[in-house]
């Protein structure tokens, strides 16, 4: 990636012998990300009791839950706070508008500046969407709904030509959600793989040849078929609007909830269903595996010298695979595990389909821990590149001109609070999963000391993955 932000000294002498090894990268310009977190700072507090103190939180929540009555529970869940009615008359209109700023940054992208800190197309797809608007989904609910770029363009097209979803062709039923995962998985590998993903006519080629595909997919199997089965934002981002603690019934009424309440009630995931799920929780988790000393020493690289991604194309492909197998085998055997100490009252197909909604929350947590000095500081260069989006000299929000403070993300104080929000992320999520996790097992095993018994290989499991995201927090990386 180009762009360099500035890594501020460390003052503190108690430090000097911990940056020691990594001193030559953390005194020099670091690379500035455009959809990755860049983490140039030393943690301040000892990481042990954090990896010791989150397995101990999600393992305390897990015993907390295993005691408490099912009955009260289930009360727990089904809290709402009705709040008033949001109609859906401005949707089409809403969507017209995204679709057009849609357009506007391809352009931006073909016409405008070369560097991905001027460029609003990179900052817009990577930060602001990819890692912002991820989060905003997770907190306030299916937003995306309204800013989707093809439902505007695609009613009225079918309006103008006549087209029908009845009469749309169908997909095969055994298809599900196939082309997602594989377009999930083009996505990660571009965002994480691919040589330039930050390059304004690269990623404008790339989003509009996206944009296009969908769009006469759409068109030939309905728009409501190819949301739930190919298109990759729209069931992202409906999966994790599940989780938000405000909920939206058929009749528009808004209404608060516990965060979480509404993955309860999903129905079970088909495989492909699954696959989606897990290749989005360990894409994240391999984006910061791969840029840890650790994983490129296994292939003989030296990260103080690091040639770029160029050099690790074939290992990052391969990574990325294999986190995605191994997460899935572990996974698929931990329900196994449980299903089997529990009792075989369930299908294994249903019982893992319920249970992979558990990961929707851990998924959240380690997305904002991954990108939230990415959104710090990209989220300004953004701002300012959207009011002059082809560098003439325009500045239509008045932000044109504003100054960038990269130092936010700099220093030892930073550091202490940066890595405690993250630490405290990832913790929170896990403690949640396990709570949506006990959640299911209570409707898989109505008897509570099966219910229990079942959910210690996933708890084990969300333990092992909490040290493990935190870890990844810790450790030395090359950004």
């Amino acid at each position: 990636m180009s762009g360099r932000t500035e890594g501020g000294a460390v003052e503190r002498r108690r430090l000097w012998l911990a940056i020691l090894p990594a001193a030559p990268w953390l005194v020099s310009p670091t690379p500035a990300f455009a959809h990755a977190s860049d983490r140039g700072h030393v943690l301040l507090l000892p990481t042990g009791y954090y990896l010791i103190g989150g397995a101990f939180a999600v393992a305390i929540s897990f015993l907390v839950l295993a005691l408490l009555p099912a009955d009260r529970l289930e009360c727990f869940w089904r809290r709402r706070l009705p709040l008033f009615t949001l109609h859906d008359r401005a949707r089409i209109a809403v969507s017209l508008v995204s679709f057009a700023g849609f357009a506007t940054l391809v352009s931006a992208g073909l016409f405008g500046s070369r560097d991905p800190l001027s460029n609003p197309l990179p900052l817009v797809i990577w930060t602001l969407q990819w890692a912002g608007l991820t989060l905003v989904q997770g907190i306030f609910g299916d937003l995306w709904s309204w800013l989707n770029p093809w439902v505007g363009p695609y009613r009225l097209v079918s309006r103008l030509f006549g087209l029908n979803e009845e009469r749309a062709r169908r997909l095969p039923r055994w298809i599900g959600c196939w082309p997602a995962v594989l377009l999930f998985f083009a996505f990660a590998w571009f965002e994480l793989i691919d040589p330039a993903p930050d390059d304004p006519a690269r990623l404008a080629l790339a989003a509009g040849l996206y944009w296009l595909f969908s769009f006469v997919a759409m068109l030939v199997f309905g728009y409501r078929a190819w949301s739930r089965a190919g298109e990759f934002l729209t069931l992202v981002f409906s999966m994790v609007a599940r989780f938000a603690p405000v909920e939206r019934d058929e009749n528009g009424r808004l209404a608060l909830c516990w965060p979480g309440a509404r993955l309860l009630a999903a129905e079970p995931l088909p495989a492909s269903g699954i696959a989606f799920l897990l290749l989005a929780l360990s894409s994240v988790s391999f984006d910061g595996l791969s840029k840890t000393f650790f994983w490129l020493g296994l292939f003989g690289l030296n990260p103080l010298e690091f040639a770029g991604r160029t050099a690790v194309i074939g290992s990052g492909t391969l990574g990325l695979v294999l986190t995605f197998m191994l997460l899935a085998a572990v996974f698929l055997l931990a329900v196994w595990l449980g299903r089997f100490l529990a009792g075989r009252n369930r299908p294994f197909a249903q019982a893992a389909g319920l249970l992979v909604w558990s990961i929707v929350p851990i998924a959240l947590a380690y997305h904002v821990a991954h990108y939230l000095t990415a959104l710090l500081v990209d989220g300004q260069y953004a701002l300012a590149s959207l009011s002059d989006p082809f560098a003439i000299g325009w500045n239509l929000f008045g932000t044109a001109d504003m100054q960038v403070e990269a130092g936010i993300v700099a220093g030892a104080a930073s550091a202490w609070w940066l890595w405690n929000i993250q630490a405290g992320a990832i913790i929170l999520g896990h403690v949640l999963a396990v709570l949506v996790a006990h959640g299911f097992a209570g409707r898989l095993h109505p008897v509570p000391a099966r219910a229990a018994l079942s959910q210690f290989p996933l708890t084990l499991l969300m333990i092992a993955y909490t040290v493990f995201g935190l870890w990844l927090l810790s450790t030395p990386t090359i950004g």
